[in-house]
């Protein structure tokens, strides 16, 4: 479409000169109002997101410390847990898209079907994720098994879900405002999934068993040593393994709400504005994306940026316990985390609307630097520590928004490039999250195979100075440097502001063409 653009853009101009019938304006103006999503269609829609986030950040702070602490499992067995379950989900998010882009048309829709018949197995799925089997022998499997079934069936949720704005109206206003509605409830969702794991966990904290350096100290002083949790009532392990299964058995009845809230509250409609083209192989998929630079490039941007801030979400939770000793505040330490970065999202989008992303994405990630360097030269203080996360919860936030906010210029930048080849965005996103979920999983396996050589001892009051050490690079030296190598990669990142802007001018006519071609073919319909 590019070629020839200024013939066309003359023949259309003289088509807006002739006068429209009476027929072709009411049609468009029934066109329009059937596209207006009210208020409660689009809270319906945006509640459908709160799951993903919900139970990814009561997983992603949590599940590490629940199987090395309450299922007792070897750090190098949850190493494997973590690892192929974050894998295994990479590759279920661009091989479910790619059933979904070929599943039928039902009398739901083609989106809905998948998210309903998910639901009541994922909430299973998850449940036993958070419960302790009555066996020692086949553990290992069974964490794994029930983690990768679920992140398979949560991924035959959200994938279809994302694709789902496309669906819900032919309106561009109107699917801005619903994915608005939507990223609103995403964040209140992490929030949501911090607190409830958190403050029903953090009642029944499993207690800790003193190791030999305590029972050494304990001989020696003739006092409790300061780590051991002996304070207010004794809580055994089984209580604080019915505190996990109340709040993931809370989380499942939240999970199914909102999938029914999404179901009765949306209306799908079968897309026929635009012609797609014809379906690719997956490999070709890979082979079209990754082709293009710019996307090449974002993703490899936020594949080091994201597997930094990921380090230190999978590993802060047991700093905070195990380093710092806050054993009986952790939950409330990420609670401030995530309630600073919901604070800040409205920040960045100012940032980044006045001063450019690429300096949003800069200023964002080492915003965080200096925080990260304090936490673990500092020594252990609550109130402190309170602060210092408050303030590095600004530029996670950076962190959760600035890549949804450039990978649509990477998608327009395609389109210009290639205006034949349409339909396509849906691989953009899916390949996307496949390397950031890949990204995850190495992240996690390979912190926690870091401890399983210090020496980790699981429930222990105090660890060996090396776990110190290594929790200390997991969630300071090591981020830090991953966030320096794709900051530095941005430099290169070719699409500036204007050429963003360039690219937006460019669609609005490539889009205004279609429309009067297909007033112009609808005139001459009529007039036959």
């Amino acid at each position: 479409m590019a070629k020839g653009e200024g013939g066309e853009q003359s023949s259309n101009a003289s088509l807006l000169d002739k006068p429209a019938s009476a027929d072709g304006v009411t049609l468009t103006g029934k066109h329009e109002q059937g596209s207006k999503l009210s208020v409660c269609n689009k809270i319906c829609y945006a509640v459908g997101g709160a799951p993903y986030q919900i139970t990814g950040c009561a997983l992603g702070f949590f599940l590490q410390i629940y199987l090395l602490d309450v299922a007792q499992l070897d750090p190098f067995y949850a190493s494997i847990i973590l690892f192929v379950g974050r894998a295994w989900d990479a590759v279920t998010d661009p091989t479910v898209g790619f059933l979904v882009s070929r599943s039928p048309w039902t009398r739901f829709g083609r989106m809905l079907p998948w998210i309903v018949l998910s639901t009541p197995l994922a909430v299973v799925a998850y449940f036993l994720i958070w419960f302790v089997p009555p066996f020692e022998e086949g553990k290992v499997i069974w964490y794994l098994f029930f983690y990768c079934i679920f992140q398979t069936l949560q991924t035959c949720f959200h994938v279809p879900y994302s694709a789902l704005t496309m669906f819900i109206s032919s309106d561009q206003k109107e699917r801005d405002s619903a994915t608005a509605y939507r990223m609103t409830v995403e964040v209140l969702g992490t929030v949501l999934g911090t607190a409830i794991q958190g403050q029903i966990v953090g009642m029944a904290n499993a207690p800790c068993l003193p190791g030999p350096s305590d029972i050494v100290a304990d001989a020696s002083n003739s006092s409790l040593p300061a780590g051991l949790n002996v304070s207010g009532p004794v809580i055994s392990l089984d209580h604080t393994k019915a505190a996990y299964m109340i709040a993931s058995g809370v989380i499942c009845i939240i999970y199914v709400l909102c999938a029914v809230v999404l179901f009765l509250g949306v209306k799908e409609k079968k897309d026929s504005s635009r012609p797609k083209s014809e379906p690719m192989g997956f490999f070709q998929g890979i082979k079209l994306v990754m082709g293009h630079g710019p996307y090449a490039k974002l993703v490899m941007v936020f594949l080091f940026t994201s597997l930094g801030f990921m380090l230190l979400e999978g590993n802060f939770a047991l700093f905070c316990s195990s380093t710092l000793g806050f054993r009986n505040d952790f939950q409330n330490i990420l609670l401030v985390i995530m309630l600073s970065a919901t604070l800040a999202i409205p920040f960045w989008q100012w940032f980044l609307t006045r001063f450019g992303k690429k300096t949003a994405v800069y200023a964002g990630s080492l915003s965080v630097v200096p925080f990260m360097i304090l936490v673990v030269c500092m020594k252990s203080n609550l109130i402190v520590t309170y602060i210092v996360s408050f303030a590095a919860g600004v530029g996670v936030a950076a962190a959760f928004l600035l890549p949804w906010s450039m990978l649509p210029d990477v998608v327009d930048d395609f389109q210009v490039q290639n205006p034949n080849s349409t339909g396509h965005e849906a691989l953009f996103y899916s390949f996307y999250v496949f390397f950031t979920k890949f990204a995850s999983g190495v992240s996690l396996g390979i912190s926690t195979l870091s401890l399983d050589f210090a020496g980790y001892i699981s429930r222990g009051c105090s660890q060996p100075e090396e776990v110190g050490i290594t929790l200390k690079v997991l969630v300071s030296a090591a981020p830090i440097f991953l966030i320096l190598i794709g900051l530095i990669i941005l430099y290169s990142y070719p699409i500036t502001e204007e050429r963003r802007q360039g690219n937006r001018k460019l669609l609005r006519e490539q889009r205004d063409n279609e429309e009067d071609s297909e007033t112009e073919s609808a005139e001459l319909v009529h007039m036959i």
